[in-house]
Formats: structure tokens, sequence, C-alpha cells
């Protein structure tokens, strides 16, 4: 397992929270994904050999949020 934290901006809400949670944890490989909004922080625990950290910035990117 590998963790990478991402700085994203765009997140303002509870909603924002749940939406990158719900969204990057269902994804295959996907061990566990914390948000801690204040910091504009999303922290992904992952199998590298199922996703990649580029995967993981795309489906963020797709949620609606920039990778900074």
């Amino acid at each position: 397992m590998k963790t990478i934290e991402l700085k994203v901006s765009g997140m303002s809400c509870g909603h924002c929270v749940s939406s990158i949670e719900t969204g990057v944890g269902n994804m295959n490989g996907v061990d566990n994904v914390t948000v801690k909004l204040d910091e504009g922080l999303v922290t992904i625990t992952f199998d590298s050999d199922q996703v990649n950290k580029g995967m993981l910035k795309l489906k963020i990117e797709d949620l609606g949020y920039d990778i900074q």
C-alpha cells in the first residue's frame, strides 16, 4: 500500500468532502480516503498494483476539483 497527500482546491463544504471520499473511495485499489477540508488536503491510501497517482488525480478533477 502507498499513501499520497494531495493539495486540492475548490472544496468548501461537507458535500465536497463526501463527494471526494465516496468517489475516490469507490475506485478499485483504494483502501482509504481522508479529506481535511480546512487544510485543503486529501490523503489516499491505495494499492499501486491496481491504481496510480495519475488515476487518482484524474478522478478528483472529474469530480470538479483542482489539484494544486
